[in-house]
Order: structure tokens, then C-alpha cells, then sequence
């Protein structure tokens, strides 16, 4: 007799399985090892097969494993898969479907959608085909996989589809095998990412705004149908922060069932033994490049200061930041040299030649551009070299703050450093993630993990987590009140908490770190994968009382 309660298979299915996009690569990448130590191989990911031209790097496969599948799924549903394993922590299995072939139906895919489930897909345009049909080939993969193996119906079966790329695959299962249990989570709101991505003020505004009369403004009918249907049609329904269920209470008309926070592993954390050499290493790196960069030496205290994350200029807080530092370039209190990298991916050519070619000979640089070290291809349209010079931050010698705008994809090949971003972000003393728009924030937790202290605010749902109501950088975590008009002030806080971490003493600095550290702790999927639980639970009990109708 199985336990209603609790799944005895648990698919899940995400367009970033085996392929590394954004963050929800890292959700679930860092969660699977938790999973798999209890369901084994009953723990199954569904991702899309892009990897016609060469391999995926994420992905092994593994004949040993379902192997009956296979066969079974071409000959009943026409479509080409592959298994193995996920190349992460915990090793879970993995399906890579081929979707393509379904875009030869998408059209009658897209009524007998309409029909089922009132998804209006007429303004499709962009990513939205080959998403949805990934999301449908997913759903049939489920069917499929329970065919094959003639799973009951009794059986506890949970389906768990992420963000709107996958969630014609939830519509498939309704119509086609409704005894499974089905969740949809959603990371950020399509209406609310581009609400705020067309400059609109969100917050102030959230109560006024109508999802679907804001869809037909934006020309997001299609996948906020998609989003709205999912989040109504779903056994549990769930995002991954309180400021993100506001937010879809409001745009798509449902409250989430469950908020499910964002864990993560700290095992890409250096052990205590190798801790502080490895931080010492990328100290001197760091400090290194800046000096050859500059054409000058730092001065030995100099604070080391970083924000990562996508280039998205108002949403992570880079307007913000940059404020912030052209405060404390102005403020004659302030004392302490502080060289500021700005670590966001943008528009490059390549590494520069001259500036890796005298850090190899160890020579200096003679150089005009004394701020970026990759070549962009567009530095006159590019946002943040547009405020660096707005704000008079070019690094002249008589400067206190020094930026230097790191525009490359740190992966261990950027030509500069040659170090992950991971290697890096440890030898910084302080970082700052002053979003505007983040459902969760990835890169203030990592950098708590590395026992870095960080500045945050409360739009996130990191910072909202940790506190509701702002507080001091000696937390461990600063948080600082953002809103939609509130830009300045926030900038001034973030140079006055940088002021207040760069006058603490050695032993009030090692006391902030353990604070952080002590956060992301709290943070693990260890103690954050019982949301999960109660989630699968909420979903089972539902798709019961649906049978029992």
C-alpha cells in the first residue's frame, strides 16, 4: 500500500536540465542531491535535447537505465529520447527529449490546448513554440514512462513543471492522465519581469495593474495565458518568495499554495583547511589585475568590493551601486581606498590583448582605458560606462574609488583572470546586490556561503527572507528598503553601510563573516527541501480529492 502523502515517482521537468541557462539551472542542480538520497532513480528530470551539434557537457548517458523506454516512446508517441545521468551532485536520472518533430502539429497542438485548457497561444512569437512544445513532449514523456512500466493509478505520482516554458506539459497530463499530481512553480511573473524591464513602476503600483490588460499592453498574451492557466490548473501552485506571491496573486489572480524558497549546497565552499588559501589567492589576483589596470599600487587595506549577476542595469541594482560609489568618491570622510568590480556580462569583443599580455611579462600598461578589462563593442551605448562617465568615476589618480567593470562570463576562460567567478567572489571583502527586480537572489546567498558579508535590499527574496525590516551590514547581511522612486537614497545608504563595514576593526570584520556564513547556513536544502515535501503533499491530497469527485 503506498503513502498517499507522499510521491512514489517524481518528474520534473525545466528547459535548464543539462543546460546551464540562469538560476533555475542552480535550483535544481542544488536540490537534486537532497531528492535523490530518498527516491534514488524514482527521481527523474526532464530536459530538452539540444545537443544535436555536440555534446552536453551536463550529461552522460547511461544504457543501463529505463532503457525500455526508449523503443516504447518512439513507436506510441513518435518522439526521441535519451537517458542517463545528470552530471551534478547526487547524479539523478536525466530524459533529453528531441521536441521538434511536435512542431510539425504545433497548430492543432495549440487548439486542443485552447479547448482544454483555455490557453490563448494566437500571439505566439519569439521562444514561445519551442518552449511549449517542450513542455508538451515532457507531459507525454510522463504518460509514456507510466505506460511502460504500467504504473497504477493507485500510485503516488508527482509531475512538477517550472516557469511557463514547460507547462503545456501539465495541460497534457490533465487531459490525458489526471491522476498524476502536478506542480508549477513560478521564479518571476513574465508580466512582472517585463513590467519592470519597461521601466514601470511595479511596487507603488502593484494593487492598480491588471495582468491581462498589462499582457495585451506588453504583447505577452501567449505566455502569460500559459502562466495564468498553469497557476489556476495546478494540484500545488507555488513561487519561491513572499514579494514574488504578491506578486502573483495580483497578476495572474492566484495566491500560491506554498512558497518554496530557494536552497542551495555549500559544497563548491572551500573546506576550513584550504578556506583562507584560497582566499588569499584570489585577493592577490584580484588585487593584481586592478594594480596592472590602474597603472598603480593599491594601498595595502585597500577594501575589495564586487556585484555580479545578469546585465540587467536597473533590475540587479547596478544604477544603484554606481550612485553609491560616486558618493563615496565625494565624501572626504571617507579614508579607506575601496576598488569596486563590476562583474556582469556584457557586449564583448574579447580579453584585452595588451592588458593580458602585461600581466604575463609583468610589465605595465600603457593604456587610455583604465576601467574595463574586455573589449566592448560598444562602450558609447553601453549603460554602465555611460554612468562611470555620468558620475566622473574614470579612475584618475587622485580618486579614492576605483571601478573596474569586469564584462565577461567568468568560467575559468575569460582571458583575465582565468578563474570561475566562484574563485574570485572569495577574495572580496564586501559585495553589494541592490535589486530592484529579484524573485530570489542567488548571488547574495553565494556570497554569504563564502563567508562574504553582502548589501541587499528588501525587493528581493533573499533579503526579504533574511529580514523584513532593513538592517545594518554588521548583521552579516545589509538590507536596505528599495521602491519604485526611492533610487538616490537607497544609493546613499549602500556608500554609508560600505563606510560603516570599512571603519570596522579585524575582530569586528571576523565576527561579520561569521554572521554571514551563519545565514547561508540557515539557507541549505537540508532545511529548506521540507517546503518541497509539503508542496508534493498539497498536490497529492488535491489530485485525490479531484478522483473522488
Amino acid at each position: 500500500m503506498h503513502n498517499q502523502s507522499e510521491p512514489e515517482y517524481i518528474f520534473e521537468s525545466s528547459w535548464e536540465v543539462c543546460n546551464m541557462v540562469g538560476g533555475i539551472y542552480t535550483v535544481l542542480s542544488t536540490r537534486a542531491a537532497t531528492l535523490v538520497s530518498t527516491k534514488k532513480d524514482k527521481l527523474i528530470f526532464i530536459g530538452p535535447d539540444l545537443w544535436a551539434e555536440h555534446e552536453s557537457p551536463y550529461f552522460s548517458k547511461d544504457a543501463g537505465l529505463y532503457s525500455e523506454l526508449i523503443p516504447f516512446t518512439k513507436k506510441e508517441y513518435g518522439l526521441t529520447i535519451r537517458i542517463g545521468r545528470w552530471q551534478i551532485p547526487g547524479k539523478p536520472v536525466a530524459i533529453l527529449v528531441d521536441f521538434y518533430p511536435l512542431m510539425a502539429q504545433k497548430d492543432h497542438i495549440y487548439g486542443k490546448v485552447w479547448e482544454t485548457a483555455g490557453v490563448n497561444s494566437l500571439g505566439a512569437y519569439g521562444d514561445y513554440d519551442e518552449s511549449s512544445m517542450f513542455g508538451y513532449a515532457s507531459g507525454m514523456i510522463v504518460e509514456s514512462f507510466i505506460r511502460c512500466y504500467g504504473i497504477t493509478t493507485g500510485t503516488p505520482v508527482v509531475a512538477h513543471f517550472n516557469e511557463w516554458m514547460t507547462t503545456f506539459g501539465l495541460f497534457y497530463l490533465r487531459t490525458h492522465q489526471p491522476q498524476v499530481a502536478t506542480l508549477f512553480t513560478t521564479h518571476a511573473t513574465s508580466i512582472g519581469r517585463s513590467i519592470a524591464g519597461n521601466h514601470k513602476p511595479l511596487y507603488d503600483y502593484l494593487n492598480e495593474y491588471n495582468g491581462d490588460q498589462m499582457a495585451s499592453e506588453l504583447n505577452m498574451v501567449s505566455k502569460h495565458s500559459t502562466e495564468k492557466q498553469a497557476a489556476r490548473l495546478a494540484d500545488c501552485f507555488t513561487t519561491v518568495s513572499k514579494i514574488t506571491a504578491i506578486e502573483c496573486e495580483q497578476l495572474l489572480d492566484k495566491k500560491p499554495d506554498i512558497i518554496t524558497p530557494n536552497g542551495f549546497e555549500d559544497d563548491f565552499v572551500p573546506p576550513a583547511g584550504r578556506f583562507e588559501q584560497q582566499r588569499e589567492a584570489a585577493r592577490r589576483l584580484l588585487i593584481r589585475v586592478a594594480e596592472t589596470l590602474l597603472g598603480e599600487t593599491l594601498q595595502h587595506d585597500a577594501l575589495l568590493i564586487g556585484t555580479a549577476g545578469r546585465y540587467e542595469y536597473k533590475n540587479k541594482g547596478l544604477d544603484v551601486f554606481i550612485e553609491s560609489l560616486k558618493l563615496l568618491n565625494d565624501d572626504p570622510d571617507n579614508k579607506r581606498q575601496v576598488v569596486a568590480f563590476i562583474m556582469v556580462p556584457a557586449w564583448t569583443k574579447s580579453h584585452r590583448a595588451d592588458l593580458a599580455n602585461s600581466l604575463l611579462h609583468n610589465h605595465p600598461l600603457h593604456a587610455y582605458n583604465r576601467i574595463t578589462t574586455h573589449e566592448l563593442h560598444d562602450y558609447s551605448g553601453d549603460p554602465v560606462i555611460g554612468a562611470l562617465n555620468w558620475f566622473h568615476l574614470h579612475n584618475s589618480a587622485h580618486d579614492r574609488i576605483k571601478v573596474i567593470f569586469v564584462p565577461a562570463y567568468l568560467n575559468g576562460k575569460d582571458g583575465i583572470f582565468n578563474k570561475s567567478y566562484y574563485d574570485l567572489l572569495i577574495g572580496l571583502d564586501l559585495s553589494v546586490f541592490a535589486s530592484y527586480y529579484e524573485p530570489w537572489g542567488y548571488t547574495p546567498l553565494e556570497s554569504v556561503a563564502f563567508h562574504v558579508p553582502t548589501i541587499t535590499t528588501d525587493l528581493s527574496g533573499f533579503g526579504e527572507w533574511v529580514s523584513e525590516q532593513p538592517q545594518h551590514i554588521r548583521e552579516g547581511v545589509g538590507i536596505i528598503h528599495r521602491s519604485d522612486y526611492n533610487g538616490h537614497v537607497v544609493a546613499r545608504e549602500i556608500a554609508q553601510m560600505i563606510n560603516d563595514f570599512a571603519a570596522a576593526n579585524p575582530s569586528e570584520t571576523s565576527v561579520i563573516r561569521q554572521k554571514a556564513a551563519a545565514i547561508a547556513r540557515q539557507a541549505l536544502w537540508k532545511n529548506f527541501i521540507r517546503f518541497y515535501e509539503s508542496a508534493y503533499t498539497i498536490a497529492l491530497q488535491n489530485v485525490n480529492a479531484r478522483a473522488q469527485k
